[in-house]
């Protein structure tokens, strides 16, 4: 039954916010990946090492997430996180040396990710308290904060530079935090349902599910870093655009997810979560195989533009099909989905750069397009993201 509509509005925007600025942090870090290769006179391997550093930092301390939820309540381990993810992007852009960049990427993955995992969590305790879906656009916000970071983060970059980019991102961030803390929905800690005979609840659940839905997380998030950390490399060296424009690969991907985020909401409530899910599946692998055979600069960001409107549903489907799972807190189901999407979004594109050394991006980015065909035939797996009314 819904309670306190009021407060739980306010919940809703509140959380956003943090989304936004999630978002904000990471399109900033890939506005910044492009200039690593020069800044630091290393080569495409190197980088995926750092970016792998990043993915190391979020899924290993994802997998302590749900617990911390569990025991202090999503609101406060959400703003804990977000105050503490306010300075990483600065303190790994601003390191005077190459070797300490690898331990502050793994500080940057870890804080933004419990972050990740914390805001979600929240957002299942607000869709449950206001009986409707708000995870798409939750997560809208998060692309938006992301086109931020990376348009913007061009143009402060050209005009004021790298280091001005990251302060600004650090400050714009904290600040949103702090606006957000006063409104956000106050869900109690709660325990672990127990286990049949007895036992204390394992920190990895014996159930299929949370791991079919992680690895749905995974294989939409795969193609999403991919992009994330690659699409400006790609259309930059592949496409002989200039980086100015090969920038607008990410940003284009961002803002067609954050607008088909904003819909996705009205669309799940009114066709369900595995008929939009599986719509998602099919437009996000023709876009991203547009972008993998584009002769041109502006067709492969045509693609990139096509295959964010597809992906823009999954993630959020997902992961409120992980939080209302039955038998699992919405931190543990969580936590699970978003630790096995993560290897995704942050450890996959590591090895994406070797592999794109050696076979192509065109080759690889049209075999990722393979991975949203998967998911679009498994989407009955995730019916549980209609469940929200019934609590």
């Amino acid at each position: 039954m819904v309670q306190d509509p009021d407060r739980a509005e306010l919940g809703r925007w509140a959380v956003a916010t943090l989304f936004l600025a999630n978002g904000m942090i990471m399109g900033g870090w890939s506005a910044q990946i492009p200039l690593l290769l020069p800044r630091r006179e290393i080569l495409e391997g190197t980088v995926g090492l750092i970016i792998l550093a990043v993915g190391i930092g979020a899924v290993g301390a994802m997998l302590f997430a749900g617990r911390l939820i569990n025991r202090f309540g999503s609101r406060g381990m959400a703003l804990t996180f977000g105050v503490l993810s306010a300075p990483a992007l600065p303190l790994l852009i601003l390191a005077p040396h190459l070797w300490m960049t690898f331990p502050l990427a793994a500080y940057l993955g870890a804080v933004t990710g419990c972050m990740d995992v914390s805001m979600n969590a929240n957002s299942v305790a607000v869709e449950r308290r206001l009986g409707r879906a708000i995870m798409s656009s939750s997560h809208g916000f998060w692309s938006v904060g992301g086109a931020i970071g990376a348009i913007a983060g061009a143009w402060v970059i050209h005009t004021w530079g790298a280091e001005m980019h990251v302060v600004l991102v650090g400050a714009a961030s904290a600040v949103l935090v702090i606006l957000a803390s006063g409104f956000m929905l106050h869900d109690p800690p709660h325990a672990p349902e127990p286990q049949a005979d007895g036992r204390r609840a394992s920190l990895f659940p014996r159930t299929a599910l949370p791991y079919v839905l992680g690895a749905m997380a995974l294989f939409s998030m795969i193609p999403e870093g991919a992009v994330m950390d690659w699409a400006a490399i790609y259309v930059n060296k592949q496409l002989q655009a200039p980086l100015s424009v090969a920038q607008l690969g990410f940003s284009a991907f961002s803002l067609s997810m954050a607008g088909m985020r904003f819909l996705g909401d009205r669309v799940r409530d009114r066709f369900g979560a595995v008929r939009t899910l599986q719509i998602s599946g099919l437009t996000g692998a023709i876009g991203l195989a547009i972008a993998a055979g584009a002769p041109t600069d502006w067709l492969a960001i045509a693609g990139f533009f096509v295959a964010g409107l597809g992906v823009a549903n999954m993630v959020p489907i997902v992961f409120s099909a992980a939080g209302n799972q039955s038998g699992l807190t919405p931190g543990a189901g969580i936590a699970i989905a978003t630790m096995m999407g993560y290897c995704g979004i942050l450890v996959a594109p590591a090895s994406i750069g070797f592999i794109a050394q050696n076979a192509g991006f065109r080759l690889t980015f049209g075999t990722l397009a393979l991975l949203y065909l998967v998911i679009a035939s498994q989407a009955w797996r995730a019916s549980a993201a209609d469940d929200i009314r019934r609590h």
